[in-house]
């Protein structure tokens, strides 16, 4: 299984989106998925029309009080199974203060999750386990990168989103380094993207010029049926499958799976 994490310190960049509807075209393309929501708002767990109240979840994994195992639940897609959200999350940070080696909480529980066999499964390893992050470079997202193999990086294209864009660079180098040797970056999401606009286009430019060998090709347009689809609660390829949203993250996965080849 390889662990993905996808992740940005800046808000509403379309990181829970790109994780969502990645995970729903890789699933449609006969891949095991398992998406880990670590966000406290618990987005994506309502994305996938999963309740996102749950005694056994990503909290109580993180917190030693349930098993990866006995968290997991299906969602409406075959093939996809989800790990989700709880609120508990926003105040993990002070409970496991006092822990040692709390950044390897995620890592831990996974490694006992894949070295013991699932009878309720049918024993079927998973292909890809997707991380959404929170909005945020704390001990959450520490996790994420310590236990992950690559991570994807959903941009805005925007000059704000740009600079900090640099800054979570820096952080994944210090954590390859500290924490995680394995640790790589899979790619550069170019998200909310409108040809229309030349500052849109500039930014574009300029992370393809600084960053050529990792940034998609596949970049997801501006779309209103994005917004429409998260306040029905269901991925942007179920809610429209033709929209042209829907079209850029299947050609996404098309690329990253390509990549994976390669």
């Amino acid at each position: 299984m390889k662990v993905v994490a996808v992740a940005n310190q800046k808000g509403g960049v379309g990181k829970t989106t790109t994780a969502v509807n990645l995970s729903t075209a890789l699933a449609a393309a006969h891949k095991r998925v398992l998406l880990v929501d670590l966000d406290a708002q618990g987005n994506a767990t309502r994305n996938l029309q999963v309740k996102s109240h749950f005694v056994r979840n990503s909290y109580t994994v993180l917190t030693q009080r349930s098993t990866v195992h006995q968290s997991i639940v299906p969602t409406c897609l075959p093939r996809l199974s989800l790990l989700p959200s709880s609120p508990d999350l926003a105040s993990l940070d002070i409970e496991l203060a006092h822990i040692q080696k709390r950044e390897q909480c995620l890592k831990r529980a996974l490694i006992t999750f894949l070295s013991v066999p699932n009878v309720a499964q049918g024993n079927q390893p998973y292909d890809y386990a997707f991380i959404d992050c929170p909005p945020s470079l704390g001990l959450i997202t520490l996790n994420a990168l310590v236990t992950a193999h690559a991570v994807l990086i959903p941009m805005q294209c925007e000059f704000f989103a740009l600079m900090g864009l640099a800054q979570l660079i820096h952080t994944v180098r210090r954590v390859k380094y500290n924490f995680n040797a394995t640790l790589d970056i899979s790619g550069i999401v170019l998200t909310m993207f409108d040809g229309r606009h030349t500052l849109c286009l500039r930014v574009v430019q300029d992370v393809e010029r600084h960053f050529p060998n990792i940034t998609f090709d596949t970049k997801i347009p501006r779309s209103i049926r994005v917004s429409e689809s998260s306040a029905h609660g269901k991925p942007v390829l179920l809610y429209d499958t033709r929209c042209s949203a829907s079209l850029a993250y299947i050609r996404l996965a098309k690329e990253f799976l390509n990549r994976e080849k390669g």
